[in-house]
């Protein structure tokens, strides 16, 4: 069975698809807003009800994102997002 096939079957499966291309989505929209040598270092993470996570690489990235974390948050409702928190972890290797 084709994986599309197997996911469109599958409610939890769609909807952790559709959760995955949110969390894409909503990243491709803020992504322009960082310094390409920081952008390198932070990835989308999973999108919740009462949020969303940006998971950095390291310590030092995620204190950067906090500073830029109001803009971020100012440019996804500008885009149309939902107010939702956005948090930032540490991604562990």
């Amino acid at each position: 069975m084709p994986i599309g096939a197997a996911l469109a079957q599958s409610a939890p499966l769609a909807r952790l698809q559709s959760l995955l291309r949110e969390s894409n989505a909503r990243f491709s929209v803020i992504r322009p807003l960082l310094p390409p040598l920081l952008a390198a270092q932070v990835r989308p993470g999973p999108v919740a009800e009462d949020g969303w996570t940006l998971l950095a690489g390291n310590a030092a990235v995620a204190a950067k994102l906090r500073q830029l974390l109001p803009r971020l948050e100012a440019t996804l409702l500008e885009q149309g997002w939902q107010r939702n928190a956005v948090r930032i972890r540490v991604q562990s290797s």
